[in-house]
């Protein structure tokens, strides 16, 4: 699979695939939500939610924009890491 490659900004951010999300599953709990909590205020299925959080599924920018929002937190927050 080839590396995708996003600019923002200077730096280079690129999206976390195929790892744990363990930044998504930290917001989620620090705002006391379940799985299925989440699933149903984004429009969203639980399984969604826990491929997601196990990075086994790569969800799309609206869906990421949803949990954001509902979550409190911005995309490079719960999405991207900084590559080298």
């Amino acid at each position: 699979m080839q590396d995708i490659y996003y600019m923002h900004d200077v730096e280079r951010k690129v999206p976390v695939e195929g790892q744990k999300n363990e930044r998504m599953r930290a917001a989620r709990t620090a705002c006391d939500l379940s799985q299925q909590e989440l699933a149903d205020a984004v429009g969203a299925t639980r399984q969604t939610i826990g491929l997601i959080e196990a990075g086994r599924y790569n969800p799309s920018l609206k869906l990421c924009t949803a949990i954001c929002k509902t979550l409190g937190k911005t995309l490079d927050d719960l999405f991207w890491e900084v590559g080298e």
